[in-house]
C-alpha cells in the first residue's frame, strides 16, 4: 500500500512500545516509522520521520508528553493521540489545550487503539462522549471560578475574536459541536442533511482557525457559549 498511516510511538517503557508496535504492524494500512522513550526523542524522531500520527505517553523523563505535544503541534509534525494509564482530568485538559487530537487509556483494547490511529490520521478528533462531558465540566468550573470576582456575569466577558465571522447557523453548529454531538446528531437537532452539516462544521473550523472538533469543544466552553447544564 502507498497510503499507509505513518505512526511514531512514544513511551518510556520499551515493552509498551513493543506491544503497540505489534498491534499496529500487522495492519495493512499502518506503518510504525519510529519509537521514542521521551519527549525530546519524540521531537527528533518526528522531524526525521514525519509521522501522520504520534501515540504519546504523558509521564516521561527529560520532557513529558504534554510539552512534547505542544511542540509537535506547533511544528505541524503529526497529529497526537495521548495514550496513558492515568485517567486524570488535569492530563486530559492539558493535553487537549496543547493540541492533542485524541485521548486514550492504555487499558483500551487493540481495536480502540487502531480506531484512534485511523481517526487521527484521517483528520478526525477522538473524543469519546464521556471525555467530552468531563471537558464540559472542567471548562464550566474554570469559567465559574474566573467569573466569581465579577459576580459571575459571563456577559461581561468580551466575545472571542472570530465569532463575528460565523453565520447564525454556524454558531448553532459550534454550540452543538461543543456539546460533543456527531454530524448525524447535529443534523437531527437542526433538521438538516448530514452533508450540509459537514459543510457547516468545515466552515466553523476554518473561520475560527481550529484544527479539529476537539479544539471546537475547547473553544466553545472557553468562549462561554454553553451553560454547564448543557453538557
Amino acid at each position: 500500500m502507498t497510503d499507509r498511516l505513518r505512526v511514531l510511538i512514544v513511551d518510556d517503557h520499551a515493552m509498551v512500545r513493543s506491544g503497540f508496535a505489534m498491534v499496529l504492524s500487522v495492519e495493512d494500512d499502518v506503518e510504525v516509522v519510529g519509537e521514542a522513550a521521551d519527549g525530546l526523542q519524540a521531537l527528533e524522531q518526528a522531524r526525521a520521520t514525519r509521522p501522520d500520527v504520534v501515540l504519546m505517553d504523558v509521564q516521561m523523563p527529560r520532557m513529558d508528553g504534554i510539552e512534547a505535544t505542544r511542540l509537535l503541534v506547533a511544528e505541524d509534525l503529526g497529529r497526537v493521540v495521548i495514550v496513558t494509564t492515568f485517567d486524570r482530568d488535569d492530563y486530559l485538559f492539558d493535553a487537549l489545550r496543547a493540541g492533542a487530537s485524541g485521548f486514550l487509556l492504555k487499558n483500551a483494547g487493540p481495536e480502540q487503539l487502531l480506531d484512534a490511529v485511523r481517526a487521527a490520521g484521517s483528520g478526525h478528533a477522538l473524543l469519546a462522549p464521556e471525555v467530552t462531558r468531563r471537558v464540559i465540566s472542567q471548562m464550566a468550573g474554570e469559567r465559574a471560578a474566573a467569573e466569581a470576582p465579577t459576580s459571575g456575569r459571563a456577559a461581561d466577558r468580551p466575545e472571542p475574536p472570530g465569532l463575528a465571522r460565523l453565520t447564525a447557523r454556524e454558531r448553532e453548529v459550534l454550540v452543538l459541536l461543543g456539546r460533543g454531538l456527531s454530524n448525524g446528531e447535529i443534523a437531527g437537532e437542526l433538521v438538516l442533511g448530514e452533508a450540509t452539516v459537514k459543510t457547516h462544521v468545515s466552515n466553523v473550523l476554518a473561520k475560527l482557525h481550529l484544527r479539529d472538533r476537539v479544539q471546537a469543544v475547547v473553544f466553545a466552553y472557553e468562549a462561554g457559549l454553553i451553560l454547564p447544564t448543557e453538557g
